[in-house]
């Protein structure tokens, strides 16, 4: 454990307090350093049903003696605790004689308070275990589960056909087949408890009671707290996580990455706990003895807020990248199975301008591949079918725009048009020909009506 060895007693305890959430201990959490109490990790454990409380003591050094041990026993029997309670000593380095026969004297007596003893040899054995990276002294979070990347009850492109599905003018089950690519992304979800009390002269004014539940990207840099509608699909699904190392998953994709969670364990307890003391920290107006009205800022401690799990898992963030005609249409989406949520939507975006979203309609044209709206759509004169704006050969008939996939198009109207007759060459321009019915009719009216009354 050379590389141990290069850590402060601070550090030392950061690690055991990671190894210990990772092998499944509950409501573990480092106690208050400015205290010393031979308590430096708290966490606890169900035995048979039963809740016990584990009080652990972290000495970096080479060798552990009776004294440190005794002094253990001693802050176990003092931890306030409703419940049963033992002991633990983790060192780097070894324990001394006396040290291992106080431990034996307490078990052979059956004492309340056993003590178990774990030196630098049995760090290295749960290293492996748990993924103490010995090259930074660090616990990697090794993560063996994700959310499934597409749901195997359907294609890998159903999401595609669904997302295609509103379009004007395309059929979903007609697209190329998309370079799908997916990039398992790591988050982890934070269970915490907050119990806070807020008191002055005048007793309680402000009380907090909340347990939270957040999810969190964890993939390297700054972790932030993801979107609700992405935090719920992680909550709602990882009761139905599968294996991270299952090929099966990959096998439907062009290109797979993995990201690495980029914090430790107790990185991220002592993010959420600063996020969720700034978030419940309020100012509470009361009013005091002498009837004066006061303004109190109510900031939980640290001590307050308890982190009772930290789950990592895999979210799958899955790309697919159309390409129809002159154009590619991105579609990015969170997956877990049937459920997904979407992040980036090419398809409903018109290629024209910046309008964007469900709620126009766009239609697609099958002669350059764009996606447009409808201020961008238009008849294509020969055929009846849409055409965009951006690649229609346009030239006025009848004093009207008209629109055609390319020039032979065009050249076939112009010789339709040249056969037509007057009337039918009117019709071209509905607007103008039914005006120019408005006006003989208004003639042959005002005809009739001068007429009348020279008679």
């Amino acid at each position: 454990m050379a590389v141990l060895d290069n850590l402060s007693g601070f550090e030392f305890e950061d690690v055991v307090e990671d190894v210990f959430r990772n092998l499944g201990y509950e409501n573990v959490r480092q106690a208050d350093r400015r205290a010393d109490e031979g308590r430096d990790v708290l966490m606890e454990e169900i035995v048979d049903g039963t809740r016990r409380a584990v009080v652990v003591e972290c000495k970096h050094t080479e060798t552990v003696g009776r004294p440190v041990v005794q002094k253990l026993h001693s802050a176990i029997a003092t931890f306030d605790f409703d419940g049963p309670k033992r002991g633990m000593v983790v060192t780097t380095g070894r324990f001394t004689q006396p040290a291992e026969g106080y431990v034996e004297d307490l078990e052979a007596r059956d004492d309340p308070y056993p003590i178990e003893l774990i030196d630098g040899e049995d760090l290295r054995e749960i290293a492996d275990d748990v993924g103490l990276d010995l090259y930074n002294g660090r616990i990697e979070i090794l993560c063996d589960e994700t959310l499934r990347p597409y749901d195997p009850a359907a294609s890998i492109t159903a999401p595609l056909e669904e997302a295609i599905g509103e379009i004007q003018n395309i059929d979903g089950t007609d697209l190329p087949t998309p370079h799908t690519a997916v990039t398992f992304q790591p988050v982890v979800e934070v269970t915490a408890e907050t119990d806070a009390v807020f008191e002055t002269a005048v007793g309680v004014i402000h009380r907090i009671n909340q347990r939270t539940e957040f999810v969190t990207h964890a993939d390297r840099g700054s972790p932030r707290v993801a979107d609700t509608d992405v935090a719920t699909l992680v909550s709602e699904n990882l009761h139905a996580t599968v294996d991270f190392d299952d090929e099966s998953l990959r096998e439907p994709f062009d290109e797979v990455t993995d990201q690495r969670f980029g914090q430790t364990e107790t990185e991220y307890k002592d993010w959420a706990v600063d996020q969720l003391q700034r978030a419940q920290t309020t100012t509470v107006t009361y009013t005091g003895d002498n009837n004066v009205t006061y303004n109190k800022t109510c900031e939980p401690n640290r001590s307050d807020i308890s982190v009772q799990s930290i789950e990592a898992v895999y979210l799958p963030e899955v790309r697919q990248t159309t390409d129809l005609g002159e154009y590619s249409y991105p579609y990015e989406y969170y997956a877990a199975g049937p459920s997904r949520v979407t992040t980036e939507d090419g398809f409903h975006r018109c290629v024209h301008c910046e309008t964007a979203g469900s709620n126009e309609t766009y239609t697609y044209c099958e002669n350059c591949g764009a996606i447009a709206c409808g201020d961008h759509i238009k008849t294509e004169r020969l055929t009846d079918d849409p055409v965009c704006t951006g690649c229609a050969v346009t030239e006025t008939f009848a004093l009207k725009t008209k629109y055609f996939y390319d020039e032979k198009n065009l050249e076939a109207f112009r010789e339709e048009y040249a056969d037509m007759r007057l009337h039918q060459k009117a019709m071209e321009n509905p607007l103008v020909a039914g005006g120019g019915i408005f006006l003989l009719l208004t003639i042959v009216v005002v005809g009739v009506v001068t007429i009348g009354g020279a008679v």
